[in-house]
């Protein structure tokens, strides 16, 4: 069984339209960091921290000791700087005006464990490049409540797709979860996918509504 350790809507989204059965678990940790720690090092440590509070949780639920849980944190990276949530609808119009006309970093962690010990850990990158912004289309796109609860100030699979001239890697790791990798790594744990044909799972990502962007490079 798998069991994702987040109440992220958009993890469960991604992974119920990514053909797997699985059940939520709570895994409320820390997601502080020690100053100055690479935003990889950093992602990485946060996979980790859910992932093991979530065993905790589950176990403590009666969950089988053979079920793999899963724990993940994104993190928007510019100039190696980590942009995490605002605080305030400032704090998302100044990240989005620094977002303006560059190139970022998206950096998934995810981190697989069950009650036998194992554990593994990865990051996954994105490279995400914004078109030049202008002030009032950034004060309209945080009107209307967007961006944030969203690393970064932005959410690529909803108005802020507009926003994207290119992406270089995995569309789903800057929404939350790098399907393509977890494809592989959970075939590893003995978790396939349900019996979906690609154009179902196709189907199921133009739910993400917005990203509008031109060029994908996988």
């Amino acid at each position: 069984m798998l069991v994702l350790a987040s109440s992220s809507p958009r993890r469960s989204l991604l992974l119920g339209q990514g053909g797997y059965v699985f059940e939520t678990v709570q895994a409320s940790v820390s997601e502080e960091l020690e100053e100055g720690i690479s935003p990889f090092i950093g992602v990485k440590l946060l996979a980790e921290r859910k992932a093991k509070a979530g065993l905790t949780n589950w176990l403590e639920l009666g969950g089988d000791k053979q079920d793999v849980i899963m724990g993940a944190d994104t993190m928007v990276v510019l100039d190696s700087c980590i942009l995490g949530k605002p605080g305030s609808a400032l704090e998302a119009e100044e990240m989005l005006l620094r977002l303006s006309g560059r190139t970022h970093k998206v950096l998934t962690g995810v981190a697989l464990i069950s009650g036998s010990g194992k554990l593994v850990a990865d990051v996954i990158e994105t490279v995400v490049n914004f078109r030049l912004l202008g002030v009032d289309e950034i004060k309209a796109y945080i009107a209307g409540g967007e961006p944030m609860d969203k690393a970064g100030s932005y959410g690529i699979q909803g108005e802020a797709g507009k926003f994207v001239t290119s992406i270089e890697g995995s569309l789903t790791n800057v929404i939350g979860l790098p399907m393509e990798y977890l494809s592989e790594q959970l075939k590893t744990w003995g978790i396939e996918q349900t019996n979906i044909t690609s154009r179902e799972v196709d189907d199921g990502l133009s739910a993400f509504e917005g990203f509008a962007g031109g060029a994908f490079t996988p």
